[in-house]
């Protein structure tokens, strides 16, 4: 499990080998050490130990900083959390970035993306056939086109991920356009949504679709480090200082199967999500989505002959673009099939 920590002005501390969470003296929460695969912490005005700080980088617990909109600040984690192999694995992950194993990994992570993304609005409009026929046919027309761009995208080439970016981005862009349009027609009436929007969103639901992105964000960081892989050096996303472009490249297939899938059925379960005075959520309301969004990483799905849970199929991804890059292997996106 994952503690995310989000009061303000509170304590976070260890006693023996457990995680204390204290707020004005009392205790309000204990987790043990053992039990924790990271900590989050989501607010600007509490205070960790150093103590605890030294226990988890010693134990291989990241303690990752979230701003209250869901943007990463920070990583704290020892060096030894990052696997065997991470110099060679890394080398050749540089390398791979101007032949066919970049070409290859990118086109996994742009085609896995629009798959799971046609596969989201055919699992929430299988429902809806008699209820909603004609936001179903808007739907199945937008799952049309997707897929359309995605045989598209698969029959791309190019020498070097530098020559295949613009082809890329421009069918990847093009088909976000109909993803979002089928969205719009999923949403139950009385949703207000005004379309996409990234940074500085003031809507709820973009503001919990980012919030969410925030801690998925944290799995695939770590699953990438663990996997010995330099989470800078991506693909898709060009280099830029302080950016995790790996990150940005690898949460892709992701983001529609678990953030995008928990916010949409809190809004269409017309679920409260309240702000505050600052217009961010409240902690109620970041709650509610954090334990969406770990129920569906703790779903478990038929991955490679086996039941996996979501969070371990994505460490099992990290490991497997690492294979890719040293040329032991092909990377294929994680394909969800409900």
């Amino acid at each position: 499990m994952e503690l995310i920590v989000e009061d303000y002005g509170v304590l976070v501390t260890k006693h023996s080998e457990r995680v204390q969470v204290k707020k004005d003296g009392k205790l309000v929460q204990e987790v043990p050490l053992i039990h924790l695969e990271g900590i989050i912490l989501a607010s600007n005005g509490l205070t960790i130990s150093a103590d605890l700080i030294e226990l988890c980088a010693k134990q291989g617990i990241p303690l990752s900083f979230i701003s209250r909109r869901g943007e990463p600040i920070a990583r704290l984690a020892s060096p030894e959390l990052a696997g065997g192999g991470t110099v060679s694995t890394r080398r050749e992950q540089l390398l791979a970035y101007a032949d066919g194993r970049g070409v290859a990994l990118a086109k996994a992570f742009a085609g896995g993306k629009l798959h799971n993304q046609a596969a989201l609005l055919k699992y929430i409009a299988k429902n809806r056939r008699q209820s909603d026929a004609d936001a179903c046919r808007i739907v199945d027309a937008e799952v049309a086109v997707i897929g359309e761009m995605n045989g598209r995208l698969a029959a791309l080439e190019a020498a070097n991920v530098d020559e295949l970016r613009p082809q890329l981005l421009n069918l990847e862009g093009r088909a976000a356009q109909h993803y979002w349009r089928g969205v719009k027609a999923m949403l139950r009436e009385g949703v207000d949504w005004p379309g996409r929007e990234r940074r500085g969103a003031d809507d709820p639901l973009n503001m919990a679709l980012n919030y969410g992105y925030a801690i998925l964000y944290n799995q695939v960081e770590n699953a990438l480090v663990q996997a010995g892989l330099d989470p800078y050096a991506g693909f898709i996303h060009t280099d830029r200082a302080g950016k995790t472009s790996l990150v940005y490249d690898a949460i892709e297939e992701f983001r529609p199967i678990t953030v995008d899938r928990a916010v949409f059925a809190l809004f269409n379960l017309g679920r409260k999500l309240t702000v505050d005075e600052e217009g961010l959520f409240d902690q109620p309301s970041r709650k509610l989505i954090a334990h969406q969004v770990f129920a569906l990483l703790d779903n478990e799905h038929l991955f490679e002959g086996k039941k996996h849970k979501l969070r371990q199929i994505i460490q099992m991804q990290a490991k497997h673009i690492a294979t890719a890059v040293r040329g032991k292997g092909v990377y294929k996106s994680y394909a969800i099939r409900w």
